[in-house]
């Protein structure tokens, strides 16, 4: 009877571990579905989110490389046409001043207005360095051509200033305005100085001695006043390496001016010649 009774608690204790231990195998089969089921949601919203993240950095970059291409274009034919305006300033003489005056100011008027223009649309409102080097060739061009242009109308240097003033038109009031930075503005100085060099010596080939001299001084001024300001720019190689280029200008200048000056009443009958080795140029046609 004893033993019935303790086989009786015996099996009555077996079973209630058995369906202890079956519950909790059950919740741990539970826990452990849903803990996969969690983590397959959540892996599943990662990935998702990751994909949207790379298909908006793609669209983005995307619209970026079109952009410059455009802004490259739109750069390649404001170089284009600011050289034709400095071709058409080079065609100056005493006898033609006002008209080739006129016709090289239509014509940079007509650089802002169709090209210039479609670089204001394409850049205004974004960030400008970060687009710099694809359009900062035709800034410079465009900066050489309308300083060139004011030198030979004016006699004085066209600023930073007003060359920005004029580009506030083209731009939207609900955009920030493109505005040429400082270092495109040097840089498009410097290359002034060739231009200019070559023009003196075109004016003393026929006969524009004191023209000539101003240009000289004029071009000695810009050398010495950048000559303070490069050395502190540490981000600009172009810069440094344009102020070599000065220097060359400014030698050739003041060579064919000190020429004239001191032998010129050897070489009177010289003035107006084409002669590659004249005294005048000072140096062979080729490094001219």
């Amino acid at each position: 009877m004893l033993l019935s009774s303790s086989s009786a608690i015996i099996r009555r204790i077996s079973l209630s571990w058995l369906i202890m231990a079956n519950n909790s195998n059950f919740k741990s089969n539970r826990l452990a579905c849903s803990e996969r089921s969690t983590k397959r949601a959540r892996t599943m919203s990662t990935q998702s989110f990751i994909k949207d993240a790379f298909s908006n950095y793609a669209d983005y970059l995307n619209a970026l490389n079109e952009k410059r291409e455009r802004i490259v274009k739109a750069s390649r034919d404001v170089t284009m046409n600011s050289k034709k305006v400095i071709f058409q300033v080079h065609r100056i003489s005493k006898n033609n001043k006002e008209e080739v005056l006129e016709k090289a100011e239509k014509d940079l008027a007509a650089v802002r207005d169709l090209h210039i223009s479609r670089l204001v649309k394409e850049l205004q409102g974004t960030d400008f360095w970060k687009l710099r080097r694809a359009y900062s060739p035709g800034v410079q061009e465009y900066v050489e051509a309308a300083t060139f242009f004011k030198f030979c109308r004016a006699g004085t240097l066209l600023n930073l200033d007003e060359i920005n003033a004029s580009l506030l038109p083209l731009s939207d009031p609900s955009f920030e305005p493109l505005q040429i930075n400082l270092l495109d503005y040097l840089l498009g100085l410097a290359d002034l100085t060739g231009e200019l060099m070559r023009l003196a010596i075109g004016r003393i080939s026929d006969g524009e001695v004191e023209y000539s001299a101003r240009i000289c001084q004029f071009v000695r001024d810009i050398y010495r006043e950048l000559t303070l300001v490069v050395p502190l720019m540490d981000d600009s190689y172009d810069m440094k390496t344009k102020m070599d280029t000065m220097l060359q200008s400014v030698v050739k200048i003041e060579n064919a001016c000190f020429s004239v000056r001191v032998r010129g009443s050897e070489y009177i009958p010289l003035l107006g010649s084409s002669d590659p080795n004249s005294f005048l140029v000072g140096v062979s046609d080729a490094e001219l």
